[in-house]
């Protein structure tokens, strides 16, 4: 973890379309519940909200102070889409300091100008960009880093299994009946998801271009089929 995110909250007294007026003066209205607790209005300036969202996204605990004291986890956040980075609403999730809960944590590669691959003019593209994973709130990680200095060729992968956890940290495994693997016959398990594979730039270019023309071929089809009424139509 790196610095504690906070963000001051104040009871909000203000409720259904009156909430407008909250929004005139700065403030972005929201929500914070919780196992045990009643849902509780808040309130808190919206140049700090932002702030705290842009920072904490849906993996890091944000510490609540003000109306009251608690950890919590951002679990919905309801942008402007007329005005951009203006939010509308928030919720939060209270959490205990001492119960694991499970978020969703960015990937990133590591090492990638340093890789025998990156050198040779190979491409390595990542397939994999978050993981649910299990910890205390405060241990949750920012992220969690995959080395691929090692990738040298085309067909060279790194998979869940390279990432080197923090202590305290573990995958969430989802028995949803992942794909099986065709050599061994075998369920996957979280660990064996690919997170970057290295390409060769022309293969990657005609796998990209074949996938192109695949698009192109489905929406044709789906122009003649939907125009075959009128054309019936027409001939009788």
């Amino acid at each position: 973890m790196g610095e504690k995110i906070t963000l001051t909250i104040q009871k909000r007294e203000v409720r259904g379309k009156k909430v407008k007026q909250l929004r005139k003066q700065g403030l972005v209205p929201g929500v914070v519940y919780g196992a045990g607790m009643e849902p509780t209005p808040i309130q808190a300036e919206a140049k700090e909200v932002l702030r705290v969202v842009t920072a904490a996204g849906t993996h890091s605990p944000v510490m609540l102070s003000g109306a009251k004291k608690r950890i919590a986890m951002i679990k919905d956040v309801e942008f402007d889409l007329t005005k951009h980075g203006v939010v509308r609403h928030v919720s939060f999730h209270a959490v205990k300091a001492d119960e694991p809960v499970e978020a969703d944590v960015p990937v990133v590669m590591v090492g990638e100008n340093e890789s025998a691959a990156k050198r040779a003019g190979l491409i390595v593209l990542q397939s994999l960009d978050k993981l649910q994973v299990k910890a205390l709130p405060m241990d949750l990680p920012e992220r969690l880093e995959v080395d691929i200095t090692k990738l040298a060729e085309a067909g060279e992968r790194v998979t869940v299994r390279d990432i080197v956890l923090p202590a305290g940290v573990e995958i969430v495994e989802h028995d949803d009946g992942q794909a099986e693997n065709e050599e061994s016959e075998e369920k996957q398990t979280m660990y064996d998801l690919v997170i970057a594979t290295v390409y060769e730039p022309s293969a990657l270019q005609a796998a990209n271009e074949a996938a192109a023309g695949d698009a192109e071929s489905a929406d044709a089809e789906q122009v003649a089929v939907e125009g075959e009424p009128e054309a019936e139509q027409k001939a009788e």
